[in-house]
């Protein structure tokens, strides 16, 4: 593209779009458009996420992926740059802790401080723990097609690429130090170098002072761990930079456009800035996402294993509800815990049925969630039955395998299939192994009271005097009408006597579309043995 030249947009309303990938790609825009308007040449925007390989990969790096590739998608959207995604992994980093869910701790521990990629792999299947932690990543970035350039730190340091940002860093180590001592401590001051010393007689990452640096031959002289003196190189592998400095020289050495990041680099921000511009580069455009909490609202952890792994979702529920679930609202801390499953599916599929609806307009479709984590292309299928309504339905029915299953999906959606509704087949298998999971172990059966007793036979009478009724509204408004002619104030205590004395749950789906489904006289026969005890009397056996 010539110098100066303004960027010829694709037809589409990506410009006017509101869906934050747009938002965001409009940033990496406005930022190939200054470098344009500065007569500089762009032959390619590149976007980075980053990788800690201390422990095993989480689903929370999946989602920094995830989240980039949709920023990307937005931005091919708008503009016809050619673009890249780097994902990088600080696999030269030391170790500084044994993770609590990886076998032979006492290798690791022998080998603490040691790069990550020069530590036996406690599994016996790599090279080393960094390149097994590589390799898993890249294993499940590649299970989601994610479009990617993976890069080992460990190797970046080791074949030069870094050299001329380290050298420069070097160089102006004084303006370093400058804008790092502020943010240590006292004590920290005394010995904070940015430069981390490879040992060339332990292997270790050392946290060593630095009592000279001579950028002339490109050098730092430090102090071993037994107090001696020793001199190496800062470029080819024998130093790596403190993670804040490495941060901006990497924007800087690898021309990053784009990168996003969790809160806790939120304060560091400035630092990775002023380094970067010290390195010779510009810093990026950034983004910054809240983190994900496990069940007990602390940050999930790749050394404590804490949280869903990708492996745990995607037993219970399809890669598409992962992938919205990372999609909402990125900069709202959410519990990533098994109960947010059944919602995050469920949102997928209302999702789905807007982005096709006749009415829905251009605009909103690619506003849509849906448009974003299928590339532009949402699939054609339609799910004629929500998740909540199979876990209900798997809970009502006992059901233990398909066919129970689809013989009330056919009963109430003839022309659903196994054959012409795949999506929705893997959704059934699904809800079976989440109600078994999940949903069965926690049912808590109680008895109808008095007054309730009375509304489920009544209501039980008008759903048998309904034939084989299968709309959900007509269904719903008769459980409604009945709720109503009890005296049930407000009506949500009405719906959650029927889950509590049907299903053992406190909530459900709308009871008028499970009656629909599971069919009006079945969910009479289920009210009148749960009149008769029989729930109860089971859950006590």
């Amino acid at each position: 593209m010539p110098s100066g030249a303004s960027i010829a947009l694709r037809p589409d309303l990506g410009l006017a779009a509101r869906a934050w990938p747009f938002e965001e790609a409009r940033k990496i825009l406005a930022r190939v458009e200054r470098k344009l308007a500065k007569g500089e040449k762009v032959t390619e925007v590149v976007l980075e996420t980053g990788y800690g390989p201390s422990g095993l990969p989480h689903i929370g790096t999946f989602g920094e992926v995830a989240r980039t590739t949709w920023v990307m998608h937005a931005f091919n959207t708008l503009s016809p740059i050619p673009t890249r995604l780097i994902a990088i992994s600080d696999d030269m980093d030391g170790l500084r802790r044994v993770p609590d869910n990886v076998p032979n701790k006492d290798m690791m521990t022998a080998n603490l401080g040691r790069p990550l990629t020069s530590i036996p792999d406690p599994f016996g299947t790599h090279e080393s723990f960094g390149h097994n932690m590589n390799a898993r990543l890249r294993a499940f970035l590649d299970n989601f097609n994610f479009d990617y350039d993976f890069r080992s730190a460990t190797q970046e340091y080791k074949s030069g690429v870094y050299d001329n940002a380290l050298l420069r860093v070097l160089s102006k180590y004084d303006e370093v130090m400058k804008v790092m001592l502020p943010t240590l401590g006292e004590e920290r001051q005394q010995t904070y170098s940015p430069f981390l010393p490879v040992s060339p007689r332990s292997g270790k990452v050392l946290l060593a002072k630095v009592v000279a640096h001579d950028p002339d031959r490109g050098t730092i002289t430090y102090l071993e761990e037994d107090g001696s003196e020793e001199t190496v190189p800062v470029t080819g592998g024998h130093c790596k930079l403190q993670w804040k400095p490495d941060f901006g020289m990497r924007w800087a050495a690898l021309g990053i456009d784009y990168e996003m990041y969790g809160k806790e680099h939120y304060p560091s921000a400035p630092l990775y800035n002023a380094i970067c511009k010290i390195s010779g580069g510009e810093p990026p455009e950034q983004f910054m996402f809240e983190l994900f909490l496990d069940d007990k609202g602390e940050k999930i952890s790749k050394s404590k294993g804490n949280g869903l792994t990708i492996d745990e979702w995607l037993t219970y529920a399809p890669r598409e509800s992962l992938a919205l679930f990372m999609f909402q609202k990125p900069r709202v801390a959410k519990r990533l815990t098994f109960d947010v499953i059944p919602k995050a599916v469920d949102d997928y599929i209302d999702l789905l049925e807007k982005y096709h609806a006749n009415e829905t307009s251009e605009a909103d479709r690619i506003d849509n969630p849906v448009w974003h984590i299928h590339n532009g292309n949402p699939p054609a299928e339609r799910y004629p039955v929500s998740f909540a309504l199979l876990l209900t339905l798997a809970t009502a029915s006992n059901a233990h395998n398909q066919n129970v299953m689809w013989g009330f999906i056919k009963a109430y959606a003839p022309q659903a299939s196994p054959e012409a509704n795949p999506g929705l087949a893997k959704l059934v298998d699904f809800a079976i192994r989440y109600y078994e999971d999940f949903v069965r172990p926690e049912k808590k059966f109680r008895p109808a009271t008095e007054k309730e007793h009375a509304a489920f036979l009544d209501l039980a009478a008008k759903f048998e005097a309904m034939g084989d009724a299968r709309d959900p509204k007509a269904v719903q408004d008769v459980v409604y009408e009945v709720g109503k002619a009890h005296q049930f104030e407000p009506l949500r205590d009405w719906f959650g006597a029927l889950y509590e004395v049907l299903f053992g749950q406190t909530a459900g789906p709308r009871f008028g579309s499970f009656a629909a489904l599971f069919g009006v006289k079945e969910t009479a026969v289920l009210i009148r043995r749960a009149l008769a005890g029989e729930f109860v009397a089971a859950a006590a056996e």
